[in-house]
């Protein structure tokens, strides 16, 4: 019971301080909260632009490993569809031949217990491997030791190396020495310097580019927007196939040359939970649902589901990563019940949360999607090769230090 409280509380809290960055809370709390926030986000701001200072001027060097780097992130936190975007350019390079790993930091993963760090650093001379999520072959962590996102990728990408690790420059040698890899991804990598990216893949959701333009914490800002400039791309995601041409001349401002890419989250269908029975997304129509979720921007989840023509008649939010207890999992289908649902559908992200084998009062499927681009490229086949394999440019600069 006391730390169901101090959970509740906890949660509380969170949804207080995300509401005030939001703009959804009012009154005096709200109001000297938010110029509390508002002074640490001058500091963070200092600290991201002496960060880059450093790298910029040589003093912090990065460390090149001699194969090609595809960085894929953003200027924001959560929220943009990064991972299905990770993992089409994964399986496009594969598919063409390259040895990929996934390098990932593992957000929200579990770490090793603090005597085993111990124990490691008294009887070993090197620093620990990072963790193998997939050697390429096999899926070796849960998505509790992995991460959701590296364990999702790795379960959906065979012949992909995925590995967790801070320290994704250590992460990617490994990668090239233990497994052949000539072509690293960096998950989520866009501030990670110390790995220099051949291509920064820029991310922008054009459903909430930036939130309300100001840094971590008052904002959803990891740096400020003039940092565009340090992207090779910009993918515009969560398209309707509406033009927005205050957000490309923002764009251009900072980055005049930069190729824009258009693309959408398609839905592609449904996927039940145990036994893998899929469901065509038509078969919604009319259909009486309810829906969970835990992620960063769950309007988007929840306007697909209502946009196959499905009734929604119960919705739970949850904050982004959150690990569903089994008491949470049991309210939310009691509420489906109650409303008379049919069955349950949460996001792949969520589903690697719920312990495989788990019994429901009502059957549970999560929601299948995929990149589709938009403009930019004829398809998503061409728009790899477009930024992977220009012509004239080896892939390839030097072998890898031994």
């Amino acid at each position: 019971m006391p730390n169901r409280w101090i959970r509740t509380k906890a949660q509380d809290f969170e949804r207080f301080a995300i509401d005030v960055v939001m703009g959804k809370r009012e009154g005096t709390a709200a109001a000297l909260f938010g110029v509390f926030l508002q002074a640490c986000s001058y500091l963070f701001n200092g600290i991201v632009q002496l960060r880059l200072w450093l790298y910029r001027h040589r003093i912090f060097h990065d460390h090149p490993l001699g194969c090609l780097v595809v960085v894929v992130g953003n200027l924001t936190v959560g929220g943009t569809g990064k991972t299905p975007v990770v993992e089409m350019f994964a399986r496009a390079l594969r598919d063409r031949g390259r040895k990929v790993a996934i390098l990932s930091r593992g957000y929200k993963s579990k770490a090793p217990p603090f005597w085993k760090k111990w124990w490691f650093a008294l009887t070993h001379t090197a620093e620990p491997p990072p963790r193998i999520v997939s050697d390429g072959t096999t899926v070796l962590l849960d998505s509790e030791l992995a991460g959701d996102e590296p364990y999702m990728l790795a379960r959906n990408l065979p012949g992909v190396v995925v590995l967790v690790d801070k320290n994704r420059v250590k992460a990617g040698a490994y990668a090239i020495r233990h497994f052949g890899c000539d072509t690293l991804v960096l998950d989520d990598g866009f501030q990670y310097l110390p790995l220099k990216g051949r291509l920064n893949l820029l991310l922008v959701d054009k459903t909430n580019h930036f939130g309300n333009g100001f840094l971590l914490p008052r904002g959803i800002l990891r740096e400020p927007v003039k940092h565009l400039s340090r992207a090779s791309y910009v993918l515009l995601t969560k398209s309707k196939g509406r033009s927005d041409e205050e957000l490309e001349a923002l764009i251009r401002k900072f980055n005049p040359t930069v190729e824009i890419i258009e693309c959408a989250h398609k839905p592609q269908f449904l996927q039940r939970l145990g036994n893998g029975e899929r469901r065509a997304l038509p078969e919604l129509r009319g259909r009486r649902i309810a829906a969970f979720s835990g992620i960063a921007a769950p309007e988007s989840f929840e306007a697909f589901l209502r946009e196959t023509g499905a009734d929604l008649v119960s919705t739970r939010q949850f904050f982004d990563h959150y690990r569903f207890t089994p008491e949470d999992l049991t309210e939310v289908f009691a509420e489906a019940q109650r409303a008379g649902a049919e069955f349950v559908v949460t996001t792949e992200k969520d589903a690697v949360r719920i312990a495989a084998g788990a019994q429901f009062p009502l059957p549970c499927y999560y929601l299948r999607l995929e990149i589709e681009i938009l403009r930019g490229a004829a398809d998503f086949q061409e728009a790899v090769g477009k930024i992977c394999f220009p012509r004239g440019v080896p892939v390839m600069d030097s072998m890898p230090p031994m």
